[in-house]
C-alpha cells in the first residue's frame, strides 16, 4: 500500500439517545492500527464534510492488547481496536470504509466509550481471586501439573476485553447470564491448589440463575477472544462440576463436612 492514499473511518457516536453516523477521511500509512486513526481524527477533527466537530473518544491503555479497554465493534466484530491493522482490514473487505461502534451489551457512556462494570462486578459475585491468610511467604505451594498449568495460563490471560460477552446471544435484556469470561474465570480459580478452597462456593453461583445453564453453546466467544482462551473447554468443564457439585450437595450431610 502506498502511502498518501487515504480511507475512512466512519464511527457510530454520540450520546445514550442521540448516536449518529460521522465519517473522516484519512491518510493510509504503513502498519496504522484503529487506535492511530482515531489519534488522527484527535489531533484534527474535521469531518468529510468539511466541518469542525468534538473529538471522538474512546477507552486505551495499555496498546498491546493486554488492558481489554480499547474493544469496539470493527466492521460488526467486537475485537481490539490497537491490534486492529488498517491495510489488513481494507484487504480483507475490499473497502477503504472501516466501520467503528461501540458495544451495544454495556451501557454507552459516549461515542465508543462503554460501561464495563458489570463484569467486573459479577468477578466478585464468583470469587474470581485467591485468598491467603497474611502478608508473608509462606515459601513455594503445591506443585501443579504441567498439562493444567497450560491450561490455566491459557484461561488468566483474560483481559475483561468484553468481545466474548458482546458476542454472545445469550448476553441480552432478557437474560442474566453472566457471560463466557466469568465461566472461565471460575475454571481457572477451582483448578488453583489454593483457589479450590472456594470451589463449591463458586459452583453454587454458577447454579443461580444466570449461571452455566443460561449459556447456549453458541461458542461465538471462542471465536471472537483475542487471546484464543478455551472458553467451550472451560464451559463444559463447570457445566460437568456444577452437575456434579448438585449431587453431593444432594447426598452429603454439610454439618459433617465441617473440619473439626
Amino acid at each position: 500500500m502506498t502511502e498518501g492514499k487515504t480511507f475512512i473511518l466512519k464511527i457510530y457516536r454520540g450520546s445514550p439517545g442521540n448516536q449518529y453516523w460521522e465519517e473522516f477521511e484519512l491518510h493510509r500509512k504503513p502498519y496504522l492500527n484503529v487506535i492511530s486513526g482515531l489519534m488522527d481524527i484527535q489531533k484534527n477533527p474535521i469531518n468529510r464534510e468539511g466541518n469542525r466537530v468534538e473529538p471522538v473518544v474512546w477507552d486505551q491503555g495499555c496498546l498491546e492488547e493486554v488492558c481489554g479497554s480499547c474493544s469496539m465493534l470493527i466492521n460488526g466484530r467486537p475485537r481490539q481496536s490497537c491490534t486492529a491493522l488498517v491495510d489488513p482490514i481494507i484487504k480483507e473487505t475490499g473497502s477503504t470504509t472501516i466501520t467503528l461502534a461501540p458495544f451495544s451489551k454495556f451501557p454507552l457512556v459516549r461515542d465508543l466509550i462503554v460501561d464495563r462494570s458489570l463484569m467486573f462486578e459479577n468477578l466478585k459475585k464468583v470469587h474470581a481471586w485467591v485468598d491467603t491468610d497474611s502478608t508473608f511467604s509462606r515459601g513455594p505451594g503445591p506443585k501443579v501439573n504441567p498439562i493444567k498449568q497450560e491450561v490455566m495460563y491459557a484461561l488468566s490471560t483474560c483481559m475483561t476485553c468484553g468481545c466474548c460477552v458482546e458476542a454472545c446471544p445469550q448476553v441480552n435484556e432478557h437474560s442474566k447470564f453472566v457471560g463466557p469470561q466469568i465461566v472461565g474465570q471460575v475454571d481457572l480459580f477451582n483448578m488453583h491448589p489454593t483457589g479450590r478452597l472456594n470451589k463449591a462456593e463458586r459452583l453454587h453461583v454458577m447454579m443461580d440463575e444466570g449461571g452455566i445453564a443460561d449459556c447456549g453453546n453458541a461458542q461465538n466467544c471462542v471465536r471472537v477472544c483475542p487471546k484464543n482462551i478455551p472458553l467451550t473447554d472451560a464451559i463444559a468443564e463447570v457445566g460437568r462440576d456444577t452437575s456434579l457439585q448438585a449431587l453431593k450437595d444432594l447426598f452429603s450431610f454439610p454439618q459433617r463436612d465441617v473440619d473439626e
